[in-house]
């Protein structure tokens, strides 16, 4: 210990000690001398000197020890502020871990984060699954390595674009060592830094080779007829839907970390929190060439596009609390408002459609019809505009109200579109109670349609019967040049997919 901080720590009670016994001595003295006025007056100013001096050192020494209680005081506020803090953080890194524990176990699609030097640093167990590595030889590795150099080859202009903090969906094909051939929906998203850099992203990979939608509802009238053909398959379907019903409402719940997920669904259409994009629907004949396209329109939660959430996440919720028709009441009212002033402006516009998807619940409610037409005349927009999108199993399985609903918007001038064609025995009698404009041949038909003849075959049928009964046919899921090519010689007249078109913002879309 150095002798500044001793005489800081002695020094107040050593001047005590001393100040008593010079004080007795100097009464004393001027006891003795109170006879002589001079001596007197100076030993009584040397006490008077002395008092002074006790009394200001007595006051600093309150005042460093009310200083020292207010730093005490306030480093115990700063501590007990930390000490929250770092519960609250501890709380939400164990909420973060669940939830990162629920994506890897639990979620159906493949998901892993690369840095920006194209490393793998985490992946989901359903990853490791489809690259079929162990986790040593995925972790620290390069993307190129983990997901072979052929199939890293065909996104790498995905992985340089996400690098550039773009938001990047492809659809690819991959064949498996034992054959099977996946047609993946390949989805990269950029991760920030919060100066704004790009330190990394994530791949979320998304088996789409067997998309199939299954219907919900009651049947009536002439739906009856249709599931005698389909036997056992609707019962199935059912339990199929409740089991899909409960995984997604797990899944949205989990991920957003909000128990009141459906309110929240609820609070992002009235706040206009969702986002349309769009997707072309290409000619591809003679008696179509030279027309403007057609675009199916494309709801997100803009949350989506800021988190770890595929395009799409937040519908299993929605349909399972009912929300549905209030949300294609938003999109039908956003597209209207974003075609008005367009048609407005090109008359090439105004022969462009709009393929709106609506769902099972909102075919069976019997006021969406007039919502429609009410907002066709606020926007002055034709109702030819609007071409609304039925799942072929939604109308299966409520056939009447399907049909129902198919007459009463086409009293406005809309259209009407059936998707997933060709996957169901039974379409064929679809077409006799909804008077259908467009089908949409299911994309996993498309898909094999230049390697397998047979689904070559069935696409070129079902083009023969559509044209003999005057509805246009468009080909889903169409990737490259070599579908398109056979689905000319099918005499198909749309095309629909990556190979045609990206998804993009629908305001983006150019006059």
């Amino acid at each position: 210990m150095s002798i500044s901080s001793l005489f800081r720590e002695f020094g107040p009670n050593v001047a005590i000690a001393a100040a008593v016994p010079t004080a007795a001595v100097l009464v004393f003295a001027i006891y003795m001398t109170r006879f002589d006025l001079q001596w007197g007056a100076f030993l009584t100013g040397i006490l008077l000197a002395g008092i002074l001096s006790l009394v200001d050192r007595t006051l600093r020494a309150e005042h460093l020890v009310t200083n020292y209680s207010a730093k005490l005081v306030i480093a115990q506020f700063e501590l007990e502020r930390e000490k929250n803090e770092r519960e609250a953080l501890e709380e939400q890194y164990l909420s973060a871990k669940a939830r990162l524990q629920f994506i890897d176990e639990a979620m159906p699609f493949m998901l892993a984060y690369v840095d920006d030097q194209r490393r793998c640093r985490h992946h989901s167990r359903a990853f490791a699954a489809f690259v079929r590595l162990p986790p040593d030889r995925i972790d620290g590795r390069l993307l190129r390595d983990v997901l072979g150099h052929h199939f890293y080859s065909e996104i790498e202009h995905a992985v340089d674009e996400v690098l550039e903090a773009r938001t990047f969906y492809v659809e690819r094909t991959r064949r498996m060592p034992e054959g099977a051939i996946y047609h993946l929906l390949i989805q990269c998203l950029p991760r920030f830094a919060s100066e704004g850099s790009v330190t990394g992203f994530y791949v979320v990979l998304t088996d789409i080779t067997d998309r199939r939608h299954v219907g919900s509802g009651g049947a009536h009238g002439p739906a009856d007829a249709l599931q005698q053909e389909r036997g056992e398959e609707h019962g199935a379907g059912a339990d199929t839907l409740r089991a899909q019903e409960m995984l997604g409402d797990s899944i949205a719940e989990r991920i957003t970390g909000r128990k009141d997920a459906a309110q929240h669904i609820v609070s992002a259409i009235e706040n206009d929190e969702f986002t349309l994009f769009c997707q072309l629907i290409r000619p591809l004949l003679g008696r179509d060439s030279g027309q403007p396209g057609h675009y199916e329109i494309l709801v997100r939660l803009i949350e989506e596009e800021q988190n770890l959430l595929p395009p799409g996440a937040f519908f299993p919720l929605a349909e399972k609390h009912g929300l549905m028709p209030h949300l294609d009441r938003w999109v039908v009212e956003h597209v209207l408002k974003w075609a008005s002033p367009r048609k407005a402006r090109n008359t090439d516009a105004a022969r462009e459609k709009c393929f709106v998807n609506v769902a099972a619940a909102t075919i069976s409610d019997p006021d969406f019809p007039e919502f429609v037409l009410r907002q066709l005349q606020r926007y002055d927009v034709p109702g030819s505009t609007l071409c609304f999108e039925m799942r072929l199993s939604d109308v299966m399985a409520q056939l009447g109200d399907a049909a129902e609903f198919a007459r009463s918007v086409k009293t406005g001038g809309c259209r009407i579109a059936l998707s997933d064609y060709g996957v169901d025995r039974a379409s064929l009698n679809v077409l006799k109670h909804v008077p259908a404009d467009f089908i949409k041949i299911d994309g996993g038909i498309v898909l094999n349609i230049v390697r397998d003849p047979v689904q070559f075959a069935k696409v070129a049928s079902i083009g023969r019967m559509a044209k003999a009964i005057g509805v246009r046919t468009i080909g889903e899921l169409v990737e490259d040049g070599e579908t398109i090519a056979r689905l000319q010689e099918a005499d198909i007249d749309f095309a629909q997919g990556y190979g045609i078109s990206r998804p993009r913002p629908l305001e983006g879309v150019a006059e």
